[in-house]
C-alpha cells in the first residue's frame, strides 16, 4: 500500500509540472502574439478573458456536482481540474499553429 501511495504522489506531481509548463507555454505564446502585433492579437486578448470566466464556471460546477453526489474532496478537485486541463491543452495546440 505505501508503494501505491508514492506512485500516486509522483504521478500527481508530474502532472502538476506538465500542466504548469503547458500553461506557461500558452502565456508565452499569447504574450509573443500580442507583442508582435499579430493579426489575431486583439481577438486573443478578448479570448483570454472570456474563456477564463467560462472555464472557471465549468470547474466550479464540476466540483459542486461531485460534492453533491457525495464524492470526496479529491474527486471534486480532480473533476474541477479537468476543464482547466482541457482549456490549456486546446489553447496550446491552437497557439502553436497560429500565424505570426
Amino acid at each position: 500500500m505505501p508503494g501505491s501511495l508514492m506512485i500516486g504522489f509522483w504521478t500527481n506531481w508530474c502532472e502538476a509540472i506538465r500542466f504548469t509548463c503547458e500553461a506557461q507555454g500558452v502565456i508565452s505564446a499569447r504574450l509573443f502574439l500580442m507583442a508582435s502585433g499579430g493579426p489575431n492579437a486583439m481577438a486573443e486578448a478578448g479570448l483570454m478573458v472570456t474563456e477564463k470566466i467560462a472555464v472557471f464556471a465549468d470547474a466550479h460546477s464540476a466540483a459542486e456536482r461531485a460534492l453533491a453526489e457525495g464524492h470526496g474532496i479529491y474527486v471534486a478537485a480532480e473533476r474541477a481540474y479537468s476543464p482547466l486541463r482541457h482549456c490549456v491543452s486546446a489553447n496550446s495546440r491552437r497557439l502553436l499553429q497560429a500565424p505570426l
